[in-house]
Formats: structure tokens, C-alpha cells, sequence
């Protein structure tokens, strides 16, 4: 019998599986290439166990990336409670970035798994897509972005970053890059 996606994890399971991430988190920000089988002895578990949560390297990178993410995720709310529409949204992709370049392995883990066709497809999901949903509807309801602009698509719009040395002049380039971002979506703006 299939077993159920939405079907909360037992108690030991979800245990194993934060371990998991917590040491691949861990292991990826300091390489990108990190074996998992160092990961899962790391974690303490075994490698049925973790191959059942994580199937490949791409599904353990995107899962680390969205778990971590959520605090830049959780700021989407608040950024909103105190600065107009656009500037929250703008904001919002600098701490993004801000957040990819700090954890260097981590963003270098991204890229490589993200190279692979419909990588990017797998971020469309969890907190990332929430907080992304909540400025973009607050933007369109404003009038300051263009309308209609899919979570998916802004995603794959900001996809370069992963592709920006984070240890070279990395804020001068993201900066760049947002901005030209930013002025693609307020580009047939209603209010422009």
C-alpha cells in the first residue's frame, strides 16, 4: 500500500530526519560535495533510513536549502508590516541573498543541484512560496509590480544567484542582479 505523503512522520522519524538536516546542513555549508553516506553516519542513522527520506543528493540540498530558508521566509510578514509593498519585497531579496552568500557550501550545494533540469521546480514549495505569495499579492494589490507574476517565476528570475561567487564582490553583483529583477516585475505596473 502507498504510503501517504501529507501523513505526519512518528516521533522517531521526524527526529531522524531533523538530525539529518541538522548535520547536512552542517556538512554541505563546509563542502558542497560532502558524501552522504558521511552525512547519514554523521546523523546517526542508517542509510535505509536516510534514503528513505532523502532519495538523492538534489532532494537532501532543496530540503536543507527550504528547512533554513525559513527564517528569511518568516521576515516576508513582518517587512511588510512596516515598509510599502515594493520596499518589503526588495528587502526581502537582499536578506535572501544575504542568507545564500553566508552559508557559501550551502549556496555552492544549491547551484549544483539546481543545474540539473526542473531543479528549481521543487523550491516552488513549503515557506519560500508562502512568503514569496504574500509580497507578491501585496505588490499586485498596490499596483507597484506588474500583474500575474507566479511565485515560480520570480524564482527562477532571482535563479542566478546560486550562480554568484559568494566569496567574491558578491553584494555589488547580487545587488545588480535584484535590481534588475525588481525593475522587470514593476515594469507594466499598473501604478508605474
Amino acid at each position: 500500500m502507498p504510503e501517504k505523503k501529507d501523513a505526519p512522520l512518528r516521533s522517531d522519524a521526524q527526529r531522524n530526519r531533523e538530525r539529518i538536516l541538522e548535520v547536512a546542513l552542517a556538512e554541505l555549508t563546509q563542502s558542497a560535495d560532502a558524501p552522504l553516506s558521511a552525512i547519514a553516519r554523521k546523523a546517526c542513522v542508517g542509510q535505509g533510513t536516510f534514503y528513505r527520506h532523502f532519495p538523492n543528493r538534489e532532494s537532501l540540498v532543496l530540503e536543507v536549502y527550504r528547512y533554513e530558508v525559513q527564517q528569511v521566509a518568516d521576515t516576508a510578514a513582518q517587512l511588510l508590516e512596516t515598509r510599502a509593498p515594493d520596499q518589503a519585497l526588495r528587502e526581502w531579496m537582499d536578506r535572501l541573498a544575504q542568507y545564500a552568500m553566508a552559508k557559501a557550501g550551502l549556496a555552492d550545494a544549491m547551484r549544483r543541484a539546481t543545474s540539473k533540469q526542473n531543479a528549481l521546480a521543487g523550491l516552488g514549495h513549503g515557506p519560500v512560496t508562502s512568503a514569496l505569495s504574500l509580497l507578491l499579492t501585496a505588490n499586485e494589490e498596490a499596483g507597484t509590480i506588474r500583474p500575474g507574476v507566479a511565485p515560480d517565476d520570480f524564482l527562477l528570475a532571482i535563479a542566478g544567484l546560486w550562480q554568484i561567487d559568494p566569496h567574491g564582490d558578491w553584494q555589488s553583483r547580487a545587488g545588480r542582479l535584484l535590481d534588475l529583477v525588481m525593475d522587470g516585475l514593476r515594469a507594466g505596473a499598473p501604478g508605474a
